[in-house]
């Protein structure tokens, strides 16, 4: 489970200053961490804050400024809020919902790595976020069991060069991004020394839910990588997707940074073909291509999200018939146990 921060809670006095603070780490540092604290600053008042309060089932809220500002005031039901704000329905168990959906723990050669895919290794590298989504398929993985000591990146790099058919590594978390600079750079250090691995591949919801993360130096080091670096961000919606995110992904791109993005498909958020259009309209204007939309997986307190593979199937059926075939993400779900992603045609 992604732990609890033990950061101090500023008060709501500051919240204005924090706001244009260029400093990604004040940033993360002075996000929203509790439910009625997000709600307050979206001004609804006393009686709508108890009413919509709801417990967090042991999976704390956290939600940077940057993002609060791009939601609606005083909508219970805006896409973005309803993505990070804990629902009483979390609360509801399901046979077919659980902690460990995709049974990652039968791909841990050793702690802090996730060897599944073929050609590809994947490096927990962080484990906490800048923003705590609810239906998060990790929000109950037991970061503090992979959690390692620099001596001990040693051998999880030791285990990537003896399995030479590894060509491109992947960062994930929470998110790799989240680390501080000497921490990420020494990690990407440590991976160009393996000879055989030709892709850096790092996923993050930084950029788009805190874009003062894409700093030049951050740029910088990519540029001078010998690996050929791709970040796949995560967006949701095209109301994520401000002038603010426009401006990181525009450093990204002029750094020769490649991006994609990966949606999850979510009941009331973009489950419609409106939403799901503008999305990948807006991305493409960001210089960022639409590639995976994913179907939800089965955790354990997300059933209200769920979207059936029928309803995903029609939604993309939808997209082919009305836009340009690079604007339509690949509909796909991960299967426990698979050694690759499922990707679904139109039903």
């Amino acid at each position: 489970m992604i732990p609890q921060s033990t950061a101090q809670v500023e008060p709501l006095s500051l919240i204005k200053h924090i706001q244009h603070s260029d400093d990604w780490r004040t940033q993360l540092r002075t996000a929203y961490r509790s439910p009625g604290q997000l709600l307050a600053a979206l001004d609804f008042n006393r009686q709508q804050i108890l009413t919509m309060t709801a417990s967090d089932q042991g999976f704390n809220t956290l939600v940077p400024h940057a993002f609060v500002e791009k939601m609606a005031k005083q909508d219970a039901n805006d896409p973005l809020l309803l993505q990070v704000l804990p629902q009483a329905a979390e609360a509801i168990a399901h046979p077919d919902f659980n902690t460990d959906p995709l049974q990652e723990a039968s791909f841990n050669p050793q702690p802090g790595v996730v060897h599944k895919y073929k050609g590809r290794a994947l490096l927990i590298t962080a484990g906490h976020c800048a923003i705590n989504c609810r239906y998060c398929f990790r929000r109950h993985y037991p970061y503090g069991e992979q959690r390692r000591a620099r001596s001990e990146w040693q051998q999880s790099l030791a285990y990537i060069q003896q399995q030479t058919d590894i060509e491109e590594v992947i960062l994930s978390g929470g998110d790799p991004l989240a680390l501080t600079d000497s921490q990420l750079f020494e990690i990407i250090t440590a991976i160009e020394s393996i000879t055989h691995i030709k892709r850096l591949r790092i996923h993050s919801r930084l950029p788009i839910v805190l874009p003062a993360r894409i700093t030049p130096e951050l740029c910088q080091r990519l540029a001078n990588s010998r690996l050929t670096c791709v970040i796949v961000v995560h967006a949701n919606h095209a109301n994520e997707l401000g002038e603010d995110v426009a401006q990181a992904c525009n450093l990204l791109r002029q750094h020769g940074v490649q991006l994609l993005n990966q949606s999850v498909l979510l009941a009331q958020v973009n489950d419609s073909l409106a939403a799901l259009k503008d999305l990948s309209e807006r991305l493409f204007e960001l210089g960022v291509l639409p590639y995976y939309l994913h179907l939800p997986d089965h955790v354990a307190g997300t059933t209200h999200f769920f979207v059936s593979l029928e309803r995903g199937q029609a939604l993309v059926a939808q997209m082919q018939a009305t836009m340009s075939g690079y604007l339509v993400p690949k509909l796909a779900r991960e299967e426990p146990g698979k050694t690759s992603k499922t990707v679904y045609a139109k039903a």
